[in-house]
């Protein structure tokens, strides 16, 4: 192609696309910090999904004339181009596949991105809060175009799994429950009292949409898709994790991997459970750990303690392993509104940093808090990871392009480095007795149980026969949902939720494991082609500081860190 000398490099040419993706996606804009956005919501009608679909088709015809033009070809341009090439070419073939028509599960959603507007909204004035009562008002509009967007589906006999369809009715009358507004009365009750008449109001009508919602998909949709299988199938979990993880993988190649780390992390959580109790078996020992071991009491006090557990992190990391900028070490820890899903999990800084990177506890009615399931899976969210990468690459925005440090982020890239994260601090000793190793290896074994039934129950697959579990069965999410249950510490409605999550965004939970691995074979390769020269905090932070990737990618590019 000859060069054209109108057209931006990739990076600009990305940047326009977040610039045009906000106009249409307000809650992204809240996200990016763009105060403009803060009153609106999105159109998830069909017309609205065809606009985003319109928009990354135009900026994929524009990409060949940037990286055509001088300096288009440099290694900044070209990662860029790359991600963004993959991650529009990815998002179009789930467009296209009339995914968004379906898109119900219990954990992202469009009627959970709507109540998550609310959660990143900045709340410090009361212009902020004038701004969230006209977005309370817009929510009915927001419900009903996701509403026509599922009765489309049905008319085109693309319906969601009925276990989604389920669950989500029941999110939904949680989030309504107790009238006033239900969970948005309890939000805008700490507004100021000026604008009392018109939060409360906001917060009435935008209940009264979930409700209507709610109704339909239990009087309507909930009838129409009963008997549809909960399974997404071969060609739609294929399309699903080149989506969540930027790759085409070798399904048969990533069950054996799983496989082999479920037999790997078995045997070292034995040896762990019997530092604890002789004799007992892993998932005994920890439910013993669960009433006899170290915990926090109260739901304040755990939220404290997991902030303390993050700047601890920090401070120890800082300048040893990690070398970080002051905006980056804040992080704030937050208790997850009721009827969240059972996981925790991690929200970033917003790009002025203006909004901090925050983690988010779901207590599911609990008051006491074992310290073993909570060390590691806050490494995972916080402190060396989702917050350290993520923060830092908002950090390094104007050196790389708000794309690649924002929406262009692959699932698999981040949750590998989180994972990456708990094993780190296993290696620096971080993990120092029995009790916390063996919750650290717990969580791990919880991503190896997720790629062996996320696959398996997927695309219905044999369990091998040196399975201790069903050996030469196929896989359905029953047999799934026991699998996990059995060789998992978590309580059984954490179970529930979890195979939820899995049939709902399907090929989504492989990408932990899977892209840890990818982070550690990029780690060993720099390692051995350095030699004595490497120098893990260089690494880290070149690592960290080079955007997103997809994992047809990273391996690569680590390596020549």
């Amino acid at each position: 192609m000859s060069e054209d000398p109108r057209a931006p490099l990739p990076r600009r040419l990305a940047d326009s696309y977040v610039d045009e993706l906000v106009a249409l996606d307000p809650i992204l804009g809240t996200w990016l910090g763009v105060p403009e956005t803060a009153d609106r919501l999105p159109d998830f009608s069909p017309d609205g999904q065809r606009a985003l679909a319109d928009l990354a088709r135009g900026t994929l015809d524009r990409l060949p004339a940037a990286e055509a033009r001088p300096g288009g070809d440099s290694d900044a341009e070209r990662r860029c181009a790359r991600l963004l090439r993959e991650r529009l070419t990815a998002e179009l073939a789930v467009h296209d596949a009339g995914e968004g028509l379906r898109a119900v599960s219990n954990l992202s959603s469009p009627v959970h991105f709507v109540r998550e507007a609310f959660t990143i909204a900045p709340t410090e004035t009361d212009d902020d809060w004038a701004a969230v009562a006209r977005r309370l008002r817009a929510v009915p509009e927001a419900l009903e175009g996701y509403r026509a967007s599922l009765a489309e589906g049905l008319a085109r006999s693309l319906p969601a799994g009925p276990r989604q369809v389920e669950t989500v009715i029941g999110q939904l009358g949680e989030w309504t429950r107790g009238g006033d507004g239900g969970w948005f009365g309890t939000f805008v009750a700490a507004g100021p009292e000026a604008l009392r008449a018109e939060l409360d109001a906001g917060a009435r009508d935008a209940a009264a949409g979930v409700a209507r919602l709610a109704a339909w998909l239990r009087d309507t949709y909930a009838p129409a898709v009963d008997g549809s299988p909960d399974i997404v199938g071969a060609e739609r979990y294929a399309r699903w994790v080149r989506y969540w993880n930027g790759t085409d993988l070798d399904l048969e190649d990533a069950y054996a991997y799983g496989w082999s780390e479920f037999h790997r992390l078995h045997a070292e959580m034995v040896a762990e459970a019997g530092k604890i109790l002789p004799g007992a078996s892993p998932w005994d020992t920890l439910r013993h750990l669960d009433t006899e071991g170290e915990a926090v009491e109260g739901v304040e006090e755990v939220r404290q303690w997991l902030q303390a557990l993050m700047d601890d992190a920090i401070s120890a990391l800082d300048g040893t392993h990690f070398e970080l900028a002051d905006r980056v070490k804040r992080v704030e820890s937050m208790i997850a509104p009721p009827g969240s899903a059972a996981a925790p999990h991690y929200s970033g800084p917003s790009l002025d940093f203006s909004r901090p990177g925050r983690t988010w506890l779901p207590t599911m009615g609990q008051t006491r808090f074992p310290v073993y399931d909570l060390v590691s899976t806050w490494y995972h969210e916080g402190v060396p990871g989702h917050h350290l990468q993520l923060a830092q690459w908002v950090h390094v925005a104007d050196q790389l392009s708000r794309y690649q440090t924002t929406v262009g982020m692959v699932s698999a890239n981040a949750e590998g480095w989180a994972l990456y994260a708990e094993r780190l601090m296993d290696e620096l000793g971080f993990l120092y007795n029995a009790e916390r190793r063996l919750g650290y290896l717990d969580c791990q074994m919880m991503r190896a149980l997720r790629v062996i039934v996320d696959i398996g129950m997927h695309l219905e697959l044999r369990i091998p026969d040196d399975s201790p579990f069903e050996p030469g069965a196929r896989w359905t999410p029953a047999l799934a949902q026991e699998f996990f249950g059995r060789h998992n510490s978590r309580p059984a409605d954490f179970v529930e939720s979890e195979l939820v999550r899995y049939l709902g965004l399907p090929g989504q939970a492989i990408g932990y494991k899977l892209g840890e691995r990818a982070w550690l074979r990029g780690r060993e390769a720099a390692r051995r082609a350095r030699g004595a020269a490497f120098d893990a905090k260089r690494w880290h932070m070149a690592a960290l500081s080079q955007g997103s990737l997809g994992l047809d990618d990273l391996v690569a590019e680590l390596s020549i860190l």
